[in-house]
């Protein structure tokens, strides 16, 4: 069901709709969880160091179906905040034949490149094979991924947060099973486990995919829809490109600091694979609520109605602080036992490469999420060099620093450089979410 984010308590608005919004996070991490979870258990230390050494590589492709998700979901919110319908419409089909063009070109250039971009990373001889076998299957599901993401992105433009979590809560909890099926009973491999979030995957896109445009057809529209307009593309890719640009560098220095860490052997990639995936599962949570306050924002904005942004804001900030609670308490006091879940019989150092890498972050994650809760206003309001100053801030810092320390202090100085990023770029989108024109 559409929903108008303008109207009604901005808190119990947020909470309604965000909380659908984290559910369905948890439920798209459990793909990469589940995926490392089999790896480990099932086959082995170097098959945990594959799967999450080709997983810094496919958040590239991840950074532009998510930039198309954020450009086609803020422009929507902002047409449906404004009743806009036929804008609108114009709007999600301009984005879906953009996407498809990008995402082709995408395909080819993962699939003649994934061997030089897994070399360039310093991946080791003993986990190359897979991590190239891994990364060339996910790559065919790249339509899958992209226009899923633009589904999503509608769904959450109209209001509606539900229904995209249980497409994902089916198709997570699906790609759990057959990831067992593939490789504890078929003994598939590394491949298995890529094959396994394939189809599930695709099950998912489909569904969401005919389910919203159905839910289109339905929005009453008395003007002519055109299937691609220029203009509206001109206006998604505004908000799209920043946002692609942000997530790419994130995940070019994400690919850096891999290549740091690999120098560090093995066993600390393992570690460090085990720890990066609960680390970003916290994370992705926060952005995923950073995007929900985005629509909040881009509907209120659309309607004119300023002053429920800075209600919505520290709703945002409530929200994402009442999260960390529970989520930094666990990760303290259970930093090992998350660890060994995802390896069977850890040696000593990927046990204390992953735990340390725990004890370093979970702290911090009060800092993060403010960050995030300002950047999905700042995104909402179409503010995009303010949003990419802070990131890119983060960014910068994280991989001079973590170079540094590296020669110091070895991966814990890799580790230490979390922080130091995350609370440099906090201030400066607080700062500028304060200088928006909601201040008075």
């Amino acid at each position: 069901m559409n929903k108008d984010l303008t109207k009604g308590k901005p808190e119990t608005v947020l909470w309604k709709f965000c909380l659908p919004l984290f559910g369905s996070i948890i439920f798209q991490q459990l793909y990469n969880i589940a995926d490392s979870l089999a790896a480990g258990k099932f086959i082995g230390e170097n098959a945990l160091a594959a799967v999450g050494n080709s997983y810094e590589i496919t958040l590239i492709f991840i950074a532009f179906a998510f930039g198309c998700n954020i450009g086609c979901s803020v422009v929507v919110s902002q047409l449906f905040g404004a009743k806009k319908y036929a804008d609108m419409k114009t709007s999600v089909y301009t984005t879906i034949i953009s996407s498809a063009v990008l995402c082709a070109a995408l395909m080819l250039f993962g699939l003649t490149c994934s061997g030089i971009l897994l070399e360039l990373i310093h991946t080791p001889a003993e986990i190359l094979k897979d991590s190239k076998l891994y990364l060339d299957i996910y790559i065919l599901g790249l339509p899958f991924l992209f226009f899923y993401n633009i589904a999503t992105g509608i769904f959450s433009a109209l209001g509606d947060s539900k229904t995209p979590f249980l497409f994902l809560a089916l198709s997570s909890t699906s790609n759990i099973f057959t990831d067992i099926l593939f490789v504890a009973v078929f003994d598939m491999g590394v491949a298995g486990v890529a094959w396994a979030t394939f189809l599930c995957q695709g099950v998912s896109c489909m569904s969401a995919l005919i389910m919203v445009l159905k839910r289109l057809s339905a929005v009453p529209c008395e003007e002519a829809v055109c299937l691609y307009s220029k203009k509206a593309l001109k206006r998604i890719t505004a908000i799209a490109v920043p946002s692609i640009l942000q997530q790419s560098f994130i995940s070019v220095g994400n690919i850096v600091i891999q290549r740091i860490i690999n120098n560090c052997g093995v066993e600390v990639t393992a570690g460090y694979a085990a720890a990066i995936k609960l680390n970003n599962l916290v994370i992705t949570s926060f952005t995923t609520l950073g995007n929900g306050i985005s629509n909040y924002t881009a509907q209120n904005l659309g309607a004119g109605i300023l002053p429920r942004i800075k209600e919505g804001f520290k709703a945002g900030i409530k929200m994402v602080w009442l999260l960390c609670i529970p989520i930094t308490v666990i990760y303290l006091t259970a930093a090992n036992m998350l660890v060994t879940f995802f390896i069977s019989a850890p040696s000593s150092t990927a046990l204390a490469s992953g735990t340390s890498f725990l004890y370093t972050a979970a702290p911090f994650y009060f800092i993060i999420s403010a960050k995030l809760a300002a950047d999905g206003i700042l995104r909402g309001a179409g503010l995009m060099k303010y949003f990419m100053i802070s990131t890119f801030t983060d960014l910068i810092l994280r991989v001079s620093l973590a170079g540094i320390f590296s020669g110091q202090m070895g991966y814990m100085g890799i580790w230490c450089a979390w922080p130091v990023g995350w609370s440099a770029a906090a201030v400066l989108s607080i700062v500028f979410y304060r200088k928006g024109p909601w201040k008075g």
